[in-house]
């Protein structure tokens, strides 16, 4: 029942009316021109739907409710995955969110799960973006952090930083969390000179 409620609250009062059209059933088409506008008005009503349960689990991550973000992104996670297929580039960012949700809440073993399925679509992508790339290398981590494995979580944070910097250049905004997470570590192992270089350098 508390899961339930966890659920309610969390995403399915936002989107319970938006359910029935995209998972009940289809309407029968005559002509392949009506079918392919009924595949696209389906696409567009997923689209909406993993904008929806998205922003909200982001929503909940910005306030600190980790358990009420769950099962929004695990929403987000399955439209995405009836859109775009189960390897999809798309789904990466939302095993992420979720893997950070996870071990934000001390679920660590369900966030290595996350992380798996995240990094194992990025390798079976050659063409994987730099930053999407650097946000993989952060959530893994945020993770190492979390299992109080410092020297990997620097490994990946470096992995972070220079594949931001390749992607959006050395100065950029989206290098400086890594530079941030790669400080409090350096600070917390009482290396308080590379610390507040790094600091400086966000």
């Amino acid at each position: 029942v508390s899961h339930q409620r966890t659920d309610w609250v969390s995403i399915h009062s936002q989107i319970c009316h938006l359910l029935i059209p995209v998972l009940g059933p289809q309407p029968c088409f005559h002509s392949e021109k009506e079918r392919e506008h009924g595949r696209e008005q389906l696409l567009r009503r997923q689209e909406s739907l993993i904008a929806v349960t998205l922003s909200t689990a982001q929503e909940f991550m910005w306030a600190g409710k980790l358990l009420e973000a769950i099962p929004a992104a695990l929403q987000a996670l399955r439209f995405s995955s009836r859109a775009f297929g189960p390897s999809s580039l798309q789904l990466v960012p939302v095993y992420l969110l979720l893997a950070e949700a996870s071990t934000g809440s001390g679920q660590l073993r369900q966030a290595a799960k996350f992380l798996s399925q995240a990094q194992w679509i990025v390798l079976q992508t050659p063409d994987c973006s730099a930053a999407l790339q650097s946000k993989l290398h952060r959530g893994l981590a945020l993770f190492s952090v979390a299992e109080r494995n410092l020297d990997q979580a620097l490994l990946h944070l470096a992995n972070d930083v220079y594949l931001a910097a390749s992607e959006f250049g050395l100065n950029s905004i989206e290098v400086s969390g890594g530079y941030f997470y790669m400080a409090n570590i350096f600070y917390h192992l009482n290396k308080t000179d590379v610390a507040n270089s790094l600091f400086t350098e966000v």
